[in-house]
């Protein structure tokens, strides 16, 4: 089944610039922000620019240039000519040395770059500051990375000497989307870079604002001109032209999958190299033999977490039927301590939603959800704090007596909406779990090590944890089976996605 989604548009990943509240105002704008091509801080071509809203309170934060097919062209041009220059010319080690000098200042400015990014997409601080932190942790790993990149030597029949060669590919375009903003681009960045590539990086309409300041950063570490370009606009006209621009060898994507499936579309046009990241609709299994109270302690943050708007949001609870009302009882009393609150606030655990509209495709499903039979447990609403009324909250919400065949179980909410789902054996968790189109992540919860393991063995996804809700390591791969997508990011698989491989034989006759 091929999840639908809610008449209004499923909103994960896309761009439609202004999103204004019902409390939006402009305010005093601060002086408008420019892409980086070439070096350079530029207008778009045309001269057209866009607002970026900030969810919290509706107000306009700063206008970027709309950037469009001319601004991608041009970028392309200053890529390839970086290319071909100066930084053909460096030494693996040189490009490790410089992305180490990259890592030092993103931590150096990690206050600055948290509170960008708190701002534009409604984090919470604290988790935004983690999320710099982590993006530091990519550069420095890939900076350690970049020469440790090797081929290989290959006995063949002929009298001769065979090798292999690692090579860039050249031109890479590197689209991300709103919900991590920085730290998603970070995992494309790090190895397109280590590799040898020149990047083309487009951020979300909503959220560009770490990503040009990033670039900027990236020039004082010391690289070339060209070598990171940032053109900001919406993926309908500058994602299109990245995906389909000639001079781009290679694209990497994360988003929806109905976008992932049209980039693969226009990237047929030049044969690209394409790595897409995208949907999920993940289970946590939860066994009656686990640690239950450890279990509902962990869970709401594996979904409620950046308001939910997570790929790998385990987003259904699929719980033995002998210990479903324990487990429904214990969830709901973890969720009700959950802080939901100003995203400025060291204690706030859950901000908004990226923008007003993400919240209303929520809110749909919440209401969906009902109308198909679901029953709320917690939550299903918007917070009633005054304080908290010119915002895009949502509350945290458990949905009991779901069956897998509603759409809150099928579908991609990205929200902080979760389902649960009884089974009664093992056999019937496993269907259950790989029962949606797509196939990310996933928790299995057991002190059984082989019921364990059998159980993460049948789930068709890309990555599984046991006993926590952990998946995700910059220095392990990522990625998912089925409709969650192509290709394996992080670590040193990543450099798959960012290579060519030439192989070069020596007649030694």
């Amino acid at each position: 089944m091929t999840a639908q989604p809610p008449a209004n548009g499923h909103d994960h990943g896309h761009d439609h610039g202004h999103d204004h509240g019902p409390a939006a105002h402009s305010g005093a704008a601060a002086t408008p922000l420019k892409m980086v091509i070439g070096g350079k801080l530029v207008d778009a071509a045309d001269g057209q620019t866009f607002d970026v809203v900030s969810p919290v309170d509706g107000r306009v934060i700063v206008s970027v240039p709309k950037g469009g097919a001319e601004d991608v062209d041009r970028a392309v041009k200053a890529a390839q000519r970086a290319f071909d220059g100066e930084w053909h010319t460096w030494s693996q080690t040189r490009r490790g040395q410089t992305l180490a000098r990259f890592a030092t200042l993103i931590r150096q400015h990690l206050e600055e770059l948290a509170q960008l990014e708190s701002e534009n997409m409604g984090k919470p601080i604290s988790s935004a500051r983690w999320e710099i932190g982590a993006v530091a942790n990519v550069m420095e790993y890939y900076g350690g990375a970049a020469n440790k990149l090797m081929g290989e030597t290959i006995p063949v029949s002929k009298p001769g000497f065979d090798f292999t060669l690692r090579e860039p590919i050249g031109v890479v375009g590197l689209i991300v989307p709103w919900n991590f903003p920085l730290m998603l681009a970070s995992w494309k960045m790090g190895p397109a870079l280590a590799a040898g590539n020149t990047a083309i990086l487009k951020p979300a309409s909503y959220t560009p604002l770490t990503a040009i300041r990033v670039a900027e950063l990236a020039l004082e570490a010391g690289f070339p001109p060209g070598v990171l370009n940032v053109v900001t606009g919406p993926g309908s006209v500058a994602g299109a032209a990245i995906a389909a621009h000639p001079g781009i060898g290679k694209v990497a994507f994360t988003g929806e999958t109905a976008t992932g499936q049209e980039i693969m579309r226009a990237a047929a046009g030049n044969i690209k190299k394409i790595s897409l990241e995208l949907g999920g609709k993940s289970p946590n299994v939860v066994f009656a033999d686990a640690d239950l109270e450890r279990f509902a302690a962990e869970a709401p943050y594996s979904v409620f977490d950046n308001c939910g708007q997570d790929c790998c949001a385990r987003s259904r609870i699929l719980v033995e039927r002998s210990v479903h009302d324990e487990v429904v009882e214990l969830l709901a009393a973890a969720t009700l301590k959950v802080k939901v609150g100003d995203p400025a606030d060291d204690a706030t655990e859950v901000g908004t939603m990226v923008s007003f509209r993400q919240r209303q495709n929520v809110l749909d499903y919440i209401r969906m959800a009902g109308e198909e039979g679901a029953h709320v447990v917690v939550g299903g609403g918007i917070p009633t704090d005054p304080a908290l009324a010119n915002g895009a909250y949502v509350q945290p919400t458990i949905f009991d007596r779901v069956t897998s065949r509603m759409r809150i179980a099928q579908e991609e909410v990205f929200g902080p909406v979760v389902a649960i789902i009884p089974f009664d054996t093992e056999e019937e968790a496993i269907r259950l779990a790989n029962d949606t189109p797509y196939g990310l992540s996933g928790s299995v919860w057991t002190r059984d090590i082989a019921k364990a393991i059998r159980t993460a063995k049948g789930i068709q996804s890309g990555v599984i944890s046991i006993n926590c809700n952990s998946s995700v390591h910059a220095e392990a791969p990522f990625g998912g089976y089925k409709m969650s997508g192509t290709g394996r990011e992080n670590g040193m698989h990543a450099f798959e996605s960012y290579t060519q491989i030439k192989n070069v034989y020596i007649d030694l006759s």
